[in-house]
Formats: C-alpha cells, sequence, structure tokens
C-alpha cells in the first residue's frame, strides 16, 4: 500500500492533471506515454548451479558474486499496450533524453505525446539540450506535453505498473550476471508484451481522488505544463 503524504494545492493540482489525461478517450495524434525507471543488481553465481538430475530438483548456491548495477526504462502506452521498454548502462539525464527520442521516433506522427513522469532532477528541458544540443535537444523536448505526478505519488503513473510486470514475469529469481543477458532478457520481453498489446485500464478517476482523500478540488490556478 502507497502511503500518501498531506494533501496541499501543489499535490492535488498535479494528481488531477494526471487523472484528467488517463480519463480522455484515445487519441493516436496525442497518445498518453508513461515513463519510470527501475534500477536492477547484476549478480553472477558464486558456483556453477548443480544441474536437475532424476529425483533432484537444481540445486542454486545462495552465494553471489554482484557485478554492479543497471537501469530499466519503463515505457509503456496504457490504453494501447504499446511499448517501448528496455535496459540501459546507468540511470542519467543522457539516457532520459535518448529514452525520449525513442518515444519520438515511436510517435513521429504524433501532433504531441502525452508524457507522464515522476520530479526525478533528470527528467527535464535540460536533458535534452545537454545531449542533442540547443536546437536539436529544445525541438526534442517540444514534441511532449510533460506531466508530472506529484512528490511521492508515483502510484499516480501507471509505468509503475509496467515495472512490476518487468519484476515478476521478466526478471523473476533469476540472476542476471551482465548488461548483455539483461538487455536480452528485457528486450524480448518488450517485444512481446509489445505484440501482445496489454493495455492498462486505469479506473481511479479525479472524483474518486476527491471522495478517498476528502477534498472539494483545486484552490489555486492550474499550472501549465
Amino acid at each position: 500500500m502507497w502511503c500518501v503524504p498531506a494533501i496541499d494545492d501543489a499535490y492535488v493540482d498535479r494528481m488531477e492533471d494526471v487523472l484528467e489525461v488517463y480519463a480522455r478517450p484515445h487519441d493516436e495524434s496525442e497518445p498518453v506515454v508513461c515513463l519510470d525507471e527501475r534500477p536492477v543488481v547484476l549478480r553472477e553465481h558464486a558456483r556453477p548451479p548443480a544441474p536437475m538430475r532424476p529425483r533432484r530438483v537444481k540445486r542454486v548456491d545462495y552465494e553471489y558474486v554482484r557485478r554492479g548495477t543497471a537501469n530499466i526504462f519503463c515505457i509503456v502506452e496504457p490504453k494501447t499496450g504499446r511499448r517501448l521498454t528496455h535496459a540501459t548502462d546507468r540511470r542519467t539525464s543522457r539516457r532520459f533524453a535518448q529514452a525520449l527520442a525513442k518515444v519520438a521516433r515511436r510517435y513521429a506522427r504524433a501532433r504531441t505525446i502525452h508524457l507522464i513522469v515522476d520530479n526525478l532532477s533528470t527528467h527535464s528541458r535540460k536533458a535534452c539540450i545537454d545531449t542533442y544540443g540547443p536546437q536539436d535537444g529544445d525541438a526534442l523536448w517540444r514534441r511532449f506535453t510533460v506531466h508530472y505526478t506529484p512528490k511521492h505519488a508515483s502510484w499516480l503513473n501507471a509505468a509503475e505498473l509496467e515495472a512490476s510486470l518487468v519484476a515478476r514475469e521478466c526478471l523473476g529469481r533469476q540472476r542476471v550476471p551482465d548488461l548483455l543477458a539483461l538487455t536480452e532478457g528485457v528486450g524480448a520481453w518488450s517485444r512481446r508484451a509489445d505484440h501482445e498489446r496489454r493495455s492498462i485500464h486505469w479506473n481511479f478517476t479525479v472524483a474518486d481522488a476527491r471522495r478517498v482523500f476528502r477534498y472539494d478540488g483545486i484552490t489555486t490556478p492550474r499550472a501549465q505544463h
């Protein structure tokens, strides 16, 4: 269960903005895409597992060797089930900008792309400009209408559900020894999930939020995103 902090105008403003985006009918010219990152610890077996034999299950030693960390960009369009989830060597502003470039190419015909992300410092226009230069970076950022979730409100990002799916269906309890294995595994999972078009049905609305959190609405003007 998520721990929701005190509800103030800033929290309500961003929460209702995100919920209103989810409530819109699907529009190919204005797709709604959710993005989040998930860190992964790379681990290798300290000793080779004992293979399965008749009347004996496979045995894996509890010890492992840590091989650093990597990152998974969980990217999903909830209403259609389209996915661009992929692994990277790290979570940086440059990797974020590169992830946005992937999304922009996927939705090249869209008038604008509604992007739902959290408030991580790398999720910014500056990341695009630092990566691609002032002209191309700004042009990339302008492809998106960005909707930031409130602080401590990652539950509002449907990409969190995507991260849970990756953890259960792709990573499981297996030990991933290196970035190559992670990239191949996540890539295969993402391509299959994208082909299956497993959509995410978001049912929590602004009306639900006002009932659950017991407020009447925002008391300050809606911020421009």
